[in-house]
This record gives C-alpha cells, structure tokens and sequence, in this order.
C-alpha cells in the first residue's frame, strides 16, 4: 500500500508568521531603547524647557470722552453755481475783435469781444438826423399854432383854421417822437457791438472768433458767475432730512488736501431711479477743485459724545480689532501686569484716534504702543502712562 504524509495547511503556516513578525519587531524596538539609554515614554521629560519670553516695556492710556462730529461720508460732482450763456444780440455782423480767453476771470460789463459797427453806426447817424429834422419841423408847427392862435382872437382866423395849425403841431411831435424811439434803437443796436460780460466771474468757454458772422442767440461765451463752484453730493433718502443749511463739509481736493465747504440747501426731491437726493455745497472761490470734478466727501451732522483711543492702541487681526487691556487698572512704572486681549468694535476716526464702540469702559488701560508684539496673557513692563 501506498504511505502518506500529513502537510499543515498554507493558512496556518500564514498565520503564525504574522503573530511572530509584530512581535519580533517589538523586542527589537526595546532593545535599542535599552542600548541608548532611553526608556519608551520618556521624550516629553527628555525635552529642554521652553524659555520664558521677556517683558515688553509699554505705554498704556486710558479713554477718553469728548463731542465728535457726526458725519455723513457722500460722492458727488463739482459744478458751476450759475452759469451764463453770452451771445451776440445783432445778427449778420462780422466779429472784429475778441478779448477774452477760456480761465480768464472779468469784471461786470468788461468787453469780450468787439463786432463790426460801421454798418449801425450809419444807421445811427441817420436816426439822429431824422430826428434833428423833425425837431426842427416841429418848432415850426408851434410857432405858426401860436400865431393862429393870436389871429383867431383877433377875429381874423376861423376856428377850423386855428384847428388844422394845432392839429399839425401835433403831428410834427408825434413823428419827432418816433424818430427819437428809432434814434434809441440805433444806439441800442451801437453799444450791442460790444459784447460784454454780464457779471463777475470766469470764462468757463468760448467758441468766438475773429472774421466770423454773429447769429442771434448763438453762443459766444461761457461764464461761471462770481466763479463760484458747488459740490452736488448725492446723499440716500434716509439720510437727506438730516442735512441742513449751514453744515459743514469737508470734501478731499485733487492733491489730497482737504476742501472746506458749508451746505446751502438739501433739494426738496429725490430722484426716483436712484433714491438718492442732492445736497448743495458752497465751495470757496477760487479754490482747487474745478467744475467738472469729481469729488468725495463728508457732510457733518451734528455731534455726539464718543470714547476714543489711540489708534496705535488697536491691532487687527484675522478680520477682527482688539486692545491689550491691563488685567488691573493701576500700576506703578516698571512694574509687570498681565494683559487680556480684548475684541473692540471701532467707529468714525478723527486724526490719530479712533472711536471704540464697544469693548473698552472708561476706566479701563490698554497698551497705547506695542500692542502688536504682544498675545494674551503676556507680562509686560509699565512705562509712564500716557493720555
């Protein structure tokens, strides 16, 4: 018969191996912990310890309280305050001469430009004969009813005679009239030869030249009057019913200095496409800002008490403003407090300083320089204490 011999089965052989491979591997992990002297668990003791982190000397202040403006922050645009339209008032006539050039600032009734007058100035002269020669016509229908007069109560005129005499008297003056009232209007159409400035202020444009035709109503010139300027800030709806006449405005100019100006009047209506109404502002004369600008600025309101600090005293961090409150509100120079970070809720800013919302009470100290070198819960060192 044929022998046969038992073989274990791969899945045990497999099986075994795997329970001796971790368990040789974990002999061998304590030998060499033994061999350098080190016992597993041991590397946190093992560690040198973390150096303590020096005090920062610091300033602290405390808040302060005063009356801030209230203020409304606005877009708008620059514009002319009036703006008038000078033309020629004579048709047909050549332009002879201009005197004044866009920027160029005039006086009331200074000549901007001359147009040719030989035309109405013969015109001129023959109303003033005219009129000469109906005066002169006219004496002599006074004296001949004066005359009449005195034959008719000698009885040697009839009353219709006497009449006709008076009735000439009284036509030569009604004709001396009319000549005098065409006499008026040539000298009127004389002195529209001379274009001239309407008022004060500054040529903004124009578009008169030498050798060309006037057209009634035609625009020669452009004049800012007295070159006042005004900025038309656009303020929502909500906030126009608290703009009032006589605020004060603060717009910023093209190189960065501040404008100042003062509200005239908030207009009555508000435009329907953008909820947004106007507010007028004087601006000073002559000034940085030009018509046609584009400015930002604020519109002030009124005031209200705020508690303010240092904006050096505020760090930023991850989206969020906070101070570095001294965990006790005393302390001599030179001796070591703990600070807190503590979230704020800033507002309006006015020069180095910035109104806290919320966060901070009055009677609190934070650190007023430094503060962004320190985390919470640091010592620091206090130096004099500044307001």
């Amino acid at each position: 018969m044929p022998s046969f011999r038992w073989i274990p089965p791969p899945l045990a052989r497999t099986g075994r191996t795997t329970r001796i491979v971790p368990a040789l591997a974990i002999a061998a992990a304590c030998a060499l912990a033994v061999a350098f002297g080190a016992a597993p668990g041991d590397d946190a003791a093992a560690a040198p310890p973390a150096a303590a982190r020096p005090a920062l000397t610091v300033t602290v202040a405390a808040p302060e309280t005063a009356d801030w403006p209230r203020t409304l922050a606005a877009n708008g645009s620059v514009v002319a305050w009036q703006e008038a339209v000078i033309g020629a008032e004579i048709d047909n006539f050549r332009i002879v001469e201009v005197r004044a050039q866009v920027g160029d600032r005039v006086k009331k009734g200074e000549v901007l430009a001359r147009i040719d007058g030989d035309t109405v100035a013969s015109e001129l002269a023959a109303a003033r004969a005219a009129a000469a020669e109906l005066a002169a016509g006219l004496a002599e229908a006074a004296g001949n009813a004066v005359r009449a007069r005195e034959l008719k109560e000698k009885g040697f005129y009839s009353a219709q005679l006497h009449g006709q005499y008076q009735t000439a008297e009284h036509t030569a003056a009604a004709r001396l009239d009319a000549a005098r009232a065409r006499l008026a209007a040539a000298e009127v159409r004389m002195a529209k030869t001379a274009v001239t400035a309407p008022d004060d202020g500054v040529i903004s444009a124009a578009t008169a030249a030498v050798g060309s035709l006037t057209r009634s109503g035609e625009e020669l010139f452009r004049l800012i009057r007295g070159g006042r300027v005004e900025w038309r800030a656009e303020v929502p709806a909500a906030d126009l019913a608290k703009v009032q006449p006589g605020a004060a405005a603060t717009l910023a100019g093209p190189d960065g200095e501040r404008v100042a100006g003062r509200v005239r009047l908030a207009a009555p209506s508000v435009d329907p496409r953008t909820r947004n109404g106007l507010a007028y502002v004087d601006l000073p004369a002559p000034g940085p800002l030009r018509a046609g600008m584009f400015a930002r600025g604020e519109i002030e309101l009124g005031r209200a008490p705020a508690l303010s600090l240092p904006q050096s005293a505020v760090v930023r961090r991850e989206g969020f403003a906070y101070v570095f409150r001294l965990e006790a509100a005393d302390g001599e120079a030179g001796q070591l407090r703990r600070v807190a970070q503590t979230k704020v809720t800033p507002g309006r800013l006015q020069g180095d300083r910035v109104e806290i919302l919320a966060g901070v009470a009055p009677q609190d100290r934070v650190v007023a320089a430094g503060a962004g070198f320190l985390a919470d819960g640091d010592a620091v060192r206090l130096a004099d204490e500044r307001p």
